[in-house]
């Protein structure tokens, strides 16, 4: 397969409500779609999960286009090629996870459509639909009441765990709020690196709740901070921002910083890499889960075809559609019993609406 052509759309997609962290508030999706076009006619779609502006990660928006532009297209461009050929093709080009991962996604779709066959396929797929979780945001006005309302909406919903995002000031109570009306239901938090080492004892309050896991605590390189929070807290602690790749996980798990991983395609690289990470997990029984980052349809349809791999055996953040967007770029993905069932069709088995598309594009950039 050749690529001949790769343009960027960056679309604003308005959320449905404001959804806040340790990191900020987003109140709009800015994201970059990219588009590859192949010799033989076919086109495939990756989605880059990088912000506006380089707060979860060193990445951003503005950045990624400018290191696809000069650095990574250039390389894969009109050359006989194959997905898994991408990674060492990049390899030269350090960091920048986010924007390999969107170029690798956009390729492996393309390849995939050649082919007739299905992501969740070529992956190893063993499901035909996943388990899904919702993440809930620090409500803007700091409100239990809030919380609880948005959290009644997702139990009715029926989805099947509940995460809450929390951060110094913000958690033990809402924590307690939501597990004595629930309690039930799978429950987990994420700190997003909110906290520090001094924190450990107050953290250690939230055994009192029986969760699933609490995610990120410290700061994505205190390694040994994580595993001394390991060693203090029953709950079973979850690595997010830390988890870079296959042989990086090893590390940590290793190292006794992690019991359970957040798999995110696009925080390590790529879709193959995110394989890679489950694969080694799924061998040293360790349970993984796949992470969202407000995907749109195009990155939603991957995930969920991730998600469908054995090893992922705790319900992931793959929402339905409608959790962030009232108008997604693809078809809708809906909930059916806490379930998204898996798409089938050639590559990611989605496509852009083009009326969609055009309407939600705020600038595209042809790149090659």
């Amino acid at each position: 397969m050749r690529i001949v052509g790769v343009d960027v759309h960056r679309c604003h997609l308005p959320l449905v409500r404001p959804f806040r962290t340790s990191f900020g508030s987003e109140y709009v999706k800015d994201v970059l779609l990219i588009e590859v076009r192949t010799a033989d006619g076919f086109v495939g779609w990756g989605e880059c999960v990088a912000s506006p502006q380089p707060d979860y990660s060193y990445e951003f928006n503005d950045a990624v286009v400018l290191v696809l532009r000069d650095h990574l297209v250039p390389r894969v461009m009109g050359i006989d090629l194959r997905p898994e050929d991408v990674a060492q093709l990049l390899a030269p080009v350090r960091g920048h996870p986010m924007a390999r991962g969107a170029l690798e996604l956009a390729i492996l779709d393309a390849y995939l459509r050649s082919t007739g066959e299905s992501l969740a396929s070529y992956l190893g797929s063993v499901r035909s639909e996943v388990d899904c979780g919702v993440s809930v945001g620090i409500p803007d006005d700091d409100s239990l009441d809030t919380l609880m309302a948005e959290v009644a909406v997702y139990v009715d919903e029926g989805y099947r765990r509940i995460k809450l995002k929390i951060q110094p000031g913000w958690d033990v109570a809402p924590v307690r709020a939501v597990r004595e009306q629930w309690p039930d239901m799978p429950l987990q938090v994420d700190a997003n690196q909110a906290y520090d080492r001094h924190h450990l004892e107050h953290l250690a309050k939230l055994d009192d709740f029986g969760l699933l896991l609490i995610e990120q605590p410290f700061a994505e390189d205190d390694l040994f901070g994580h595993r001394l929070i390991a060693e203090r807290m029953a709950t079973p602690v979850c690595l997010d921002e830390s988890v870079l790749s296959a042989a990086n996980v090893e590390a940590l798990i290793d190292y006794g910083a992690c019991d359970i991983v957040n798999i995110k395609a696009g925080r390590v690289g790529g879709y193959l890499e995110a394989k890679a990470i489950h694969d080694l997990c799924l061998g040293l029984g360790v349970p993984v889960w796949c992470g969202g980052m407000l995907e749109t349809g195009v990155g939603r349809a991957a995930n969920i075809a991730l998600a469908s791999l054995a090893g992922f055996t705790l319900p992931g953040d793959t929402s339905a559609s409608s959790r962030f967007f009232a108008r997604d770029v693809t078809e809708p993905f809906v909930l059916h019993d806490g379930r998204i069932t898996v798409p089938t069709g050639p590559g990611i088995g989605v496509t852009p609406i083009p009326q969609m598309l055009a309407e939600l594009t705020v600038a595209r950039t042809h790149l090659a």
